[in-house]
């Protein structure tokens, strides 16, 4: 079997959807490469490939001869740009002041008239030439490789116009492609800001301490288990845990929260944050890329590999659309017979706002969700959140705080009370859940600890999915798990049946311990309902997602328990004594219905439905892996406002989206139409291109704006 390895590859050049699309097939074409992922906004392709068959140097190949450019190494310090509106305006009225000085002082007064009598052709000939000649070096480029760019039908305008001796004509388009190319430039550029000022964020350096020796060193020299020093006014180099020191910290690069936290021994921290009092020793668990900001940074940056349907039809749409417009200037040709009207239509024609128009606008809400805890994979998730009409929400760390606590504890048989004391009890079950990650198991642990009693090590553990844990414990078989576990001895005992029934209508969660086979007492938590989810769950009820379904592993009545404490005017489902398979059982039966579903959970044992689901959101997802991993929307802190923040975000999205495809359409429609009719003469033909792009930026900012 063939070896595949992945490669980033950054690309130089790239300034429209269309410059992808060439870039790929250039890449796709090299015989050992399986696929290709080009990414505009973060000006690289992800290659898989053969490395027997492909190296570097193969792609750059390809690429350079595709007109484009692999540089020699990235420039890994990414500086933040300046406001976004300001510089818009700026361009936006530059171009408009050039377009009126064009038309006002050299159409309408005749100027160029004058100026191609006096300028002999040579002249004539080198501005045009020099002036584009990258353009016409592109062009031919292309051509070679059986390419139509939209450069190649302003190039015939240009050279229409050289044919009937309209030299200022063709001089004037040529400025005015040069002026398209820095609007389409300055667009992708602003379109990168948000993964550039993410990137800003990253410490370059950090100050290492060996051997009580502190040296500042670069972050790539930094390994997992040293230990770095950071000081007031610092940025945290590396995920770790704080080993001294007491600082304040501002999270808000990763979780979006404003509120600065305490940070102490044993906390946990995450790179790029900034401590702002203080000074901390942190020993790190997690460097560079594998960090909760690397992780950020590289789904932001691969978010658009995801592309949302609507894209995927916009750029087809724009493939389809050079074609259109030559057979539309030949129409004219052959129809009007003026080759000025022609090389208009060939002219306006802008197919680059049309591949433009989705990822702007997907890209700015993606960038700015960033900013605020709010990991979006990909367009691809904001449409179907849009179209989403079934939530599934998890109920253990999801609803609830996750931090259940042990609150009754009962011997089934007075018997075993003189055996047994309670905290032998939670020595036998706290050590066979030594080892569990589930909130349950915390609890127990927790209860043990402030009992006062110390765990033994665990032999021959096994964890049962959805039911519990089994292990060896000072000669014991301890089994400790829910009514699932235990539904067999629990048929036979009634009374013990009428006691589980009692506390679960309390909301309460029950968890069976049992030695040696024979039930000995149960534990009753109790969890903590977040307290911003009520008025979040009807936000999201308020916004039209009305079919809303609870999935718990806690039996019925607990579960009702605590929909009673939400209110009923959500009218809200419930799904009890659930196993994780059947949550993505659930999942299914509403996709096979025809249902776009939308999966909230914490990424402890529902990562699997909330990766089956059209739309997984995981909540609280800083630092844990199989959250980031599994959810397709990852929210970086647990806040449940966040939730009707995201649809919010995907509607806003989306309404943007649909404007910038409109606008586009009747801008192009508009332009082609007056041109073809000889209204629009080459010289405004070749100002009005330019124009689309910046609207359907101006349009986008907006997005970078919203708030919910």
């Amino acid at each position: 079997m063939a070896v595949v390895a992945k490669m980033e590859v950054p690309i130089q050049g790239m300034d429209c959807a269309e410059c992808t699309m060439h870039v790929h097939k250039a890449i796709a074409a090299i015989p050992g490469v399986r696929s290709v992922d080009v990414l505009l906004t973060s000006e690289k392709a992800l290659v898989q490939l053969d490395p027997q068959l492909v190296d570097l140097g193969d792609i750059r190949k390809a690429v350079e001869a595709a007109g484009y450019a692999v540089p020699e190494a990235e420039d890994a310090r990414a500086q933040p740009m300046e406001s976004f509106t300001r510089p818009i305006l700026r361009l936006l009225g530059f171009v408009f002041g050039v377009v009126v000085f064009v038309v006002v002082v050299g159409e309408w007064l005749g100027l160029f008239e004058i100026a191609t009598e006096w300028i002999p052709w040579p002249v004539w000939l080198a501005i045009v030439l020099a002036g584009g000649y990258p353009v016409f070096r592109n062009v031919i480029r292309a051509a070679l490789n059986r390419q139509v760019i939209a450069h190649t039908l302003m190039t015939l305008g240009v050279i229409a116009a050289v044919a009937v001796g309209e030299w200022a004509t063709a001089a004037v388009i040529v400025f005015f492609m040069r002026v398209g190319d820095y609007v389409e430039h300055f667009t992708a550029e602003r379109a990168r800001r948000a993964v550039k000022d993410l990137t800003a964020m990253a410490p370059q350096t950090a100050r290492l301490e060996q051997s009580g020796v502190e040296e500042e060193v670069p972050v790539s020299q930094v390994r997992v288990d040293d230990v770095v020093i950071v000081r007031p006014g610092e940025r945290i180099p590396v995920d770790g845990a704080v080993i001294a020191g007491f600082a304040t910290v501002d999270q808000a690069t990763i979780t979006g929260e404003a509120m600065p936290v305490e940070a102490g021994p044993g906390s946990h921290v995450y790179a790029a944050t900034l401590v702002r009092l203080g000074s901390l020793r942190i020993r790190a668990t997690q460097v560079g890329a594998d960090s909760t900001f690397g992780r950020v940074i590289k789904l932001v940056e691969e978010a658009e590999a995801h592309r949302a349907e609507v894209q995927r039809i916009a750029d087809k749409f724009s493939a389809y659309y050079l074609p259109v417009v030559a057979g539309v200037a030949l129409l004219t040709f052959l129809i009007r017979r003026d080759p000025m009207a022609t090389a208009a239509v060939l002219v306006v024609a802008c197919s680059c706002s049309f591949a433009l128009a989705t990822p702007i606008a997907m890209l700015a809400s993606i960038g700015s969700g960033a900013q605020r805890g709010v990991m979006i994979k990909g367009g691809k998730y904001l449409e179907l959140l849009c179209q989403a009409d079934v939530l599934l929400i998890d109920k253990t760390g999801t609803l609830t705080l996750g931090k259940p606590k042990i609150v009754d504890f009962r011997f089934f048989d007075a018997q075993l009370s003189s055996q047994f004391s309670e905290g032998d009890i939670l020595r036998l079950a706290g050590t066979a859940e030594r080892y569990s990650e589930h909130p349950l198991a915390e609890a127990i642990r927790q209860a043990a600890h402030d009992a006062g009693v110390s765990l033994d090590e665990p032999h021959e553990f096994e964890a049962i999915p959805g039911k519990g844990v089994r292990a060896m414990v000072q000669g014991h078989c301890v089994e400790v798990g829910n009514r699932r576990m235990f539904e067999d001895e629990l048929a036979i005992a009634v009374d013990r049946l009428r006691i589980l029934g009692e506390l679960e209508a309390q909301g309460k969660t029950l968890l069976l311990v049992a030695l040696d086979g024979e039930l000995v007492c149960l534990l009753a938590a109790l969890d903590t309902l977040r307290p911003e989810v009520p008025q979040a769950l009807q936000m999201v009820y308020d916004l039209g997602l009305r079919q809303i379904v609870l999935l718990t592993g806690d039996h019925q009545r607990a579960a009702k328990a605590l929909v009673a404490e939400l209110g009923e005017s959500l009218d809200l489902q419930v799904r009890a004594d659930m196993l994780p398979e059947d949550k993505i059982q659930v999942v299914k039966d509403y996709q096979s219905r025809g249902h776009v579903v939308v999966m909230v959970g914490d990424g402890v044992n529902d990562a699997p439905a909330l990766a089956q689901a059209d739309v997984g959101i995981a909540m609280g997802a800083a630092g844990s892996d199989i959250a980031i991993e599994a959810a397709h929307i990852a929210l970086m802190r647990d806040d449940w406002r966040l939730v009707p923040e995201c649809l919010h975000i995907a509607r806003r999205t989306m309404s943007v989206v649909r404007l910038n495809i409109a606008f586009t359409t009747v801008y192009n429609v508009l332009g082609l139409s007056l041109a073809a009719l000889g209204f629009l003469p080459p010289i405004l033909a070749a100002a009005a291109q330019s124009l689309p792009d910046l609207g359907i930026l101006a349009n986008s900012s907006r997005l970078l704006r919203q708030k919910s």
